[in-house]
């Protein structure tokens, strides 16, 4: 029998990232499900260790991961050594605790200089810091270049640049899984207010915001139900990240004008808050929380729901919807699992619909490169390897293996997150996959439609202001045009201090 040894590390308390879970900004646990995005906002705090820096009685290579994988550990070592890794090459999954306890543990580990852990698993929206602050290896000069071609020309664009130093181009990090949001529906209300939507193709063919919100408002009426559409606009880090950016991207607008911007050069960008599109970003979800008469609404935007939302996350937004009290849902993959089959909710396999999410101009017209039509906030995590590893040699090979499609493969059908090849997931095996299975399409279409966040160093200062201007302009304690004019003084004021 072919030796599979695959170690399983001894650790604190775990933390599930990615489709399944994820902390808060303060680095506290969420339960299953809960997927709120998270920034670099985290106190910094001496985290509990793993295991001892250096183990002179431990050959194996240590990467730092979720629970999911240590749960998962078998198929995935087994699909490792499968795609090409060595047998004398041994895995040690380890498992740290909070989201900012694992960032803290990367940077005492880095500033100091500690050989392990050899593989840091690591957010797209934390990767480029420790790239810039040349404190990981150069996967471009230690991949093979079947490997690297493989990267560049088949992964997502979000996460390769994510993943890559923003002034060469190199790769740092190895995407190891992506996620992005769609929109959740209830077909059943949907059919009985007599809309078709595999007969529109709703699945693959976005719709625009405005006919989004006549559709809505319509079938809420309609139903009875609760609200037409939820959402997350709560003041938090998921709100600059994901919610405002995908939307104002969608009609045309952006933080740092061209896309190309987005990582950078800091202090030598143009800040483009304060326009006419992201204005009417704000006045679009005013009249779909308050109606198009409202003060600051924008004309011919149906009201979709209420000013409950301005204190919705994720799993405010999903709690709604899976009780089968809202019509449309903005959220991340993981709710689909999350809802069909649990907790008593009358949503089926049969009646949950995704579909990608709205535009308000069409792609590639919108002020600046890389913004218009539909837009999906980008989230995914990295393997990058540690300069100080006494075991460099065997963590490149075992980034080499998991650059396969069939461990992209077995990591979707065992831990439920989304490759970095979005082909992977439309040639899944449906039956395989779980909930998301009959979703590939959607999933396929919001993929190739993603927009990253600003990584920079300085994003983790920019971010929670502009969840509060933008707060503020959902809230109506300011105009969009005076909010707007303040997160532009205030970003300013971050990217030259």
């Amino acid at each position: 029998m072919e030796r599979r040894r695959f170690l399983l590390g001894v650790g604190s308390a775990s933390l599930v990232a990615g489709c399944s879970s994820t902390l808060l900004d303060d680095g506290e646990d969420q339960p299953a499900g809960d997927r709120r995005q998270t920034e670099t906002t985290t106190e910094e705090t001496t985290p509990t260790p793993t295991a001892t820096e250096d183990d002179p009685e431990s050959a194996a290579v240590r990467i730092i991961a979720d629970r999911a994988y240590k749960d998962a550990e078998e198929a995935i070592g087994n699909a490792l050594y499968d795609a090409g890794l060595s047998e004398d090459v041994d895995i040690e999954f380890e498992t740290t605790g909070s989201y900012g306890e694992r960032r803290s543990t990367y940077i005492s580990a880095l500033d100091a200089g500690q050989s392990g852990p050899d593989i840091f698993m690591m957010d797209s929206g934390w990767t480029i810091p420790f790239i810039v602050r040349d404190q990981l290896v150069n996967l471009s000069e230690e991949l093979s270049q079947e490997t690297l071609d493989y990267v560049q020309n088949d992964y997502l664009d979000s996460a390769v640049q994510t993943a890559s130093d923003p002034e060469t181009g190199d790769l740092y990090g190895l995407p190891m899984f992506t996620d992005y949001p769609v929109m959740h529906y209830r077909k059943d209300l949907v059919e009985d207010a007599g809309y078709d939507p595999e007969g529109e193709n709703w699945a693959t063919e976005p719709m625009t915001w405005q006919r989004f919100s006549e559709v809505a408002a319509d079938v809420w009426e309609q139903s009875g139900v609760e609200y037409g559409f939820t959402t997350q606009a709560d003041e938090y880090i998921g709100l600059s990240c994901c919610t405002f950016s995908e939307t104002m991207t969608s009609w045309g607008g952006a933080y740092f004008g061209d896309h190309y911007n987005l990582f950078g050069p800091v202090g030598d960008r143009p800040v483009t808050v304060n326009e006419e599109p992201v204005h009417d970003t704000i006045r679009m979800m005013r009249s779909f929380a308050e109606g198009p008469d409202a003060e600051h609404a924008l004309d011919g935007y149906q009201q979709v729901t209420n000013t409950d939302v301005f204190e919705f996350d994720e799993e405010d937004a999903r709690g709604p919807f899976a009780s089968g009290d809202a019509v449309f849902m903005r959220n991340w993959p993981y709710a689909i699992e999350a809802t069909v089959g649990y907790d008593d909710s009358p949503i089926t396999a049969d009646t949950y619909g995704t579909m990608p999410l709205p535009y308000a101009v069409e792609k590639g017209e919108g002020n600046y490169e890389g913004t218009g039509g539909s837009s999906h906030a980008f989230n995914g995590w990295h393997l990058s390897v540690n300069p100080h590893s006494d075991r460099q040699g065997d963590a490149i090979q075992v980034l080499e293996a998991f650059a396969s499609e069939d461990v992209m493969l077995t990591i979707l059908e065992n831990v439920g997150h989304l490759p970095p090849d979005p082909a992977v997931t439309e040639q899944a095996n449906p039956d395989n996959v779980g909930a998301i299975g009959n979703h590939r399409d959607t999933l396929a279409v919001a993929a190739e439609n993603t927009v990253a966040r600003p990584v920079t160093a300085i994003w983790s200062d920019q971010s929670p202001v502009v969840a509060e201007e933008v707060h503020a302009a959902y809230r109506n304690e300011k105009s969009p045009e005076r909010a707007m004019s303040d997160l532009e003084e205030r970003l300013l004021e971050i990217e030259n201090g």
